[in-house]
């Protein structure tokens, strides 16, 4: 059985040498596996070192990826891979030697059509505010019941993956990934599969190392990415999948109704007061406990962290709602301010 590794990527510099490094050290026999990596023009020298790679080991190929989203990258290198199975890898992760077997063995042993693993967040440096970050990203305040992210004891059935793991002809029953979505392109992939009787499986030992973004401002661009993009997903899925999907735009659209209500409404004010209050009443406590495990500096950039990945993703669904009015055209994407890796 050959195996097809698609690495949608653009300026990872950074880490997409860590990531090859993990790829090539897999237990995975190498005659039996292709890696595809797919660039969305990289102005920085992420191409130079994926050519290295490429030319010491010939299953490592570099593919260029000119509409520069993720979903073209993958589409483009699913209609060009030659495995029995594909594997979506990203470049802000590192993966373990057993990844790939064990992600292949549990599809095939299970009938699933996409299999995952858990996903162990690192921080991108060692500065209290990028752990804080990481800490955020991997708490069930911040990011909800992603199983994914917050782990499970036992495998189970879930609406998503972040790397799944397919068999070719997946893709010849469900059809490939939404271009229209620049974002969240695999929950309308994932909703697509199950709807049609499809299963998801979550392996929760099998686990990779993602490297969270190192600044506030990343961080808020991505969630706000990923926000904006939700309602175009339930607009082509015609529905909302996840509840958890709702929580922070409904936080965000209270705070500002209620605000503009208060001058009319005194109720409103002290409506607004306890929202905001028991928000920032739980991420105080929330911090305080990472305060006395992390340090001080962690501790207060947790306090800052769950707000910018709140706030953000809030405000990026309701601007994306006015996709769902009829008439509207989707969103116009800069393919420039969209990272390809989560």
């Amino acid at each position: 059985m050959k195996v097809t590794v698609i690495v949608p990527c653009r300026n990872e510099e950074r880490y997409i040498g860590a990531c090859l490094d993990s790829i090539v050290s897999s237990s995975w026999p190498h005659d039996r596996l292709e890696v595809l990596v797919v660039d969305g023009q990289s102005d920085d020298a992420t191409c130079r070192i994926v050519q290295e790679y490429a030319s010491r080991h010939a299953w490592i190929r570099l593919i260029d990826n000119p509409d520069r989203i993720v979903p073209a990258a993958l589409n483009r290198a699913i209609r060009r891979a030659g495995g029995d199975v594909i594997v979506r890898m990203d470049a802000h992760v590192v993966y373990p030697a057993d990844y790939l077997p064990r992600l292949v063995q549990a599809l095939v042993e299970s009938g699933a059509d996409n299999v995952g693993g858990r996903i162990v967040t690192q921080p991108a440096n060692e500065r209290p505010l990028a752990r804080a970050i990481a800490i955020a990203l991997a708490h069930p305040f911040g990011v909800g019941n992603a199983w994914f992210r917050i782990g499970a004891n036992t495998p189970r059935e879930v609406d998503t993956v972040p790397f799944g793991c397919y068999r070719r002809d997946t893709f010849a029953r469900y059809g490939l990934f939404d271009e229209r979505l620049v974002r969240n392109q695999d929950d309308e992939f994932n909703h697509r599969l199950i709807r049609r009787g499809g299963r998801i499986l979550l392996v929760p030992d099998v686990v990779a190392h993602y490297y969270a973004r190192d600044s506030l401002r990343k961080l808020a661009r991505m969630y706000y990415q990923y926000g904006y993009f939700k309602p175009l997903v339930a607009k082509c899925v015609r529905r909302i999948m996840t509840l958890r999907q709702l929580i922070p735009a409904i936080f965000v659209a209270a705070l500002i109704g209620l605000a503009l209500a208060a001058p009319l409404v005194p109720a409103a004010g002290l409506a607004w007061l306890l929202i905001a209050g028991s928000y920032a009443a739980t991420v105080a406590t929330v911090s305080a406990a990472a305060l006395r495990r992390h340090g001080l500096r962690v501790g207060l950039g947790l306090g800052l962290a769950f707000p910018v990945l709140h706030l953000s993703y809030g405000f990026g669904f309701l601007r994306g709602l006015r996709h769902l009015l009829p008439g509207q055209a989707q969103p116009a994407a800069r393919a420039a301010s969209i990272p390809l890796s989560r």
